[in-house]
């Protein structure tokens, strides 16, 4: 495994010193097939290391939490560790860290994620308990009640005791008018506490069934006995007849730029955020957004960083971020200003960077080196089987389609800097601008005249 590794970084270093990223990487192999109850099954065979990976991933996340419950999506990815019908609460974890491997899960918007990799010789045994916990979860009140306050602490841990926890929150809260991506995903205490067994249940019910899932197994496995695993652990379960509620707001276009100003007794700096409307990560506009992001954001080399922290000293940080997502997209700027700094003064000189990149395209060298860092990132990610699981897994569960693993390297090295000035100027208009400023409690008495 060490030769291997060692071999990809200096198979890294080569291509990124003659820029020949994409060329290199190979095209996933995957298999797929659904079953007749709904899952959507891929698999990847690879013996190149005596272990397997495997990954369910739920359609299901933070958007589709109900109405004034914020936190369902996140409580289920703790309680999905707990207890079944025929499994005592953690036992994954003995399937998995007792036997050298590992687990982990994670909620996002559109997703919940559930992922194992551990010696082969164990796929059968983690293809059961996926199953198990599918199919027979215990939904009882010493569960939901344990997990609810596990998932308030980290609440309190993650937001409330961080300084800027609460500005993320109030990013996306402000930044959507209508469509449930405004929730946070992590919760909220107060609605976690007004929630009740039913409604959990009623939750699990709804989302957590075969025609919602796409099961990932990347690996060293025999195929035909991976294939009769599946079918005797996941096809006896059954689909309901009910169908699946899908989120179907939409969010109203901007029309006219706007300043909210909000303080917090925490934060001991200033911050700026500047958010735009963006495409979903479907959209033709995904990849010119990705370099965008790279060449603003990426690294200390990236030119937020270079103007805003090392040129002028006006910023502790500096980031773009293009969080696109599967219905649509925010793209924000994030500054947390330096000691002394005014925010007007820095507030100029983001909007002049901003300006910049909407009225002249990157440079040939600019594009050249955030597209590798990208396609680097892919190759380093394909070096695991958990990374091409999850390149899979997203493609089928986000985009809809997993060759979208694939035909998104080429869509990226295809990118010109024609296409990056392009995007730009078409999602960094003042119409569809917001910008927030969020000050520590000191300042509340020197801001004036804006609400």
């Amino acid at each position: 495994m060490r030769s291997t590794r060692l071999a990809a970084l200096l198979l890294l270093a080569a291509l990124l010193a003659f820029g020949r990223a994409a060329e290199s990487i190979p095209p996933l192999k995957f298999e797929q097939r659904a079953l007749p109850n709904g899952l959507q099954f891929i698999w990847l065979e690879d013996h190149s290391a005596p272990t397997a990976c495997i990954q369910v991933w739920y359609r299901v996340g933070s958007k589709d939490d109900p109405a004034g419950r914020s936190g369902f999506a996140h409580l289920f990815e703790h309680m999905m560790f707990k207890s079944t019908k025929r499994m005592p609460a953690e036992f994954l974890d003995r399937l998995t860290e007792d036997v050298g491997g590992e687990n982990n899960a994670y909620t996002a918007d559109d997703v919940t994620v559930f992922h194992e990799t551990v010696p082969a010789n164990n796929l059968e045994r983690l293809l059961w308990a996926e199953a198990e916990r599918l199919s027979a979860l215990t939904v009882d009140v010493h569960n939901f009640t344990l997990e609810r306050e596990v998932v308030k602490e980290e609440y309190r841990q993650r937001i409330l005791a961080e300084p800027y926890g609460e500005f993320g929150e109030f990013i996306q809260k402000k930044s959507f008018l209508d469509h449930p991506y405004k929730r946070p995903t992590i919760g909220n205490i107060a609605e976690l506490d007004a929630s009740n067994l039913e409604e959990v249940r009623a939750f699990h019910t709804t989302f957590y069934r075969p025609d919602n899932a796409v099961l990932v197994v990347v690996g060293d496995f025999d195929p035909a006995q991976l294939q009769g695993w599946v079918d005797q652990y996941f096809g006896a379960i059954p689909k309901p007849a009910e169908p699946i509620p899908r989120v179907t707001t939409k969010e109203p276009p901007r029309t006219a730029a706007k300043t909210l100003i909000e303080y917090d007794p925490k934060v001991p700096l200033p911050a700026l955020a500047v958010t735009y409307l963006g495409p979903s990560i479907t959209a033709e506009d995904a990849a010119p957004l990705r370099v965008a992001e790279q060449v603003l954001s990426g690294g200390e080399s990236s030119r937020l960083y270079r103007k805003l922290v090392y040129e002028t000293q006006l910023a502790q940080s500096a980031e773009f971020s293009a969080d696109l997502r599967a219905d649509l997209g925010l793209l924000t700027f994030e500054v947390v200003l330096a000691s002394g700094v005014p925010v007007e003064k820095a507030k100029t000189v983001l909007f002049g960077e901003i300006a910049k990149i909407t009225a002249k395209p990157i440079s040939d060298a600019e594009l050249t080196i955030a597209r590798n860092q990208l396609l680097a990132a892919k190759l380093i990610e394909r070096e695991t089987f958990e990374g091409k699981a999850s390149a899979l897994g997203e493609a089928a569960a986000v985009y809809g389609d997993p060759n979208r693993a694939n035909t998104d390297l080429s869509d990226l090295q295809a990118v010109t800097p024609a296409q990056v000035q392009t995007v730009a100027q078409k999602w960094f208009t003042p119409a569809n601008q917001l910008v927030i400023e969020y000050l520590p409690e000191a300042m509340k008495t020197k801001v004036k005249g804006k609400k």
